[in-house]
């Protein structure tokens, strides 16, 4: 990783908003290491939505808080309803990678108290929706991508605007915030193939401030 910006393809996706091509690839390994370390604290599971339906994204936490979902609704919680634990610590590589994306994106005061843990496997897909559980807007998402490529769904402040469909790749990072931070985004039903590290599967690491 290299947080010079002339070192790495860097793509404005809106103001605010900005594409780190291959941020994270050298410390993919690391942080795969440490992905399988959360999960044997916290194991993936598949939350229900307030509505009753069963989200298709594995998904699990680490840090001080941990977002879940049930069918008293979306929120954050400082333990794993699972295991009723306090979710596992953010490894330091979590930390570091996520406040250089950040800064290379223009927004130096991030600190994330939270990193969801998503896992996709062919034919998973996340539908449009805007971060919104979080205490601060001002505070940007950054956004990681390792494993099979994805097709990431770039909306506009509304459901119904628009959308742009951006390929990512492993180690690929994304960070919004700012006039761009409620804008509506989601993932497009993941593609069959092979990663040479995850084989089947997409590993997504999203960095937030919940409090």
């Amino acid at each position: 990783m290299n947080a010079d910006l002339f070192a790495e393809p860097v793509e404005a996706l809106d103001e605010g908003a900005m594409l780190l091509r291959g941020f994270a690839l050298d410390t993919a390994p690391a942080l795969l290491a440490a992905v399988r370390g959360i999960a044997v604290a916290s194991p993936f599971r598949h939350l229900i939505t307030p509505g009753g339906f069963r989200m298709s994204v594995a998904m699990t936490n680490c840090g001080a808080y941990g977002w879940v979902s049930d069918r008293s609704g979306y929120r954050y919680d400082p333990l794993d309803p699972e295991t009723k634990h306090a979710w596992p610590p953010m490894p330091p590589e979590f930390l570091h990678l996520a406040v250089s994306a950040a800064q290379a994106a223009g927004f130096p005061d991030f600190r994330s108290d939270v990193c969801l843990v998503n896992r996709y496997e062919p034919g998973t897909r996340l539908t449009l929706h805007q971060d919104k559980d979080e205490g601060d807007f001002t505070q940007p998402i950054v956004s990681v991508s390792l494993g099979l490529p994805a097709t990431f769904l770039w909306g506009g402040m509304g459901r119904s605007d628009k959308q742009r469909r951006i390929p990512l790749f492993h180690g690929d990072v994304v960070v919004w915030g700012g006039p761009s931070r409620l804008r509506y985004h989601g993932v497009a039903p993941l593609k069959d193939g092979s990663h040479p590290e995850l084989g089947a599967q997409r590993i997504n690491l999203t960095f937030r401030r919940a409090r």
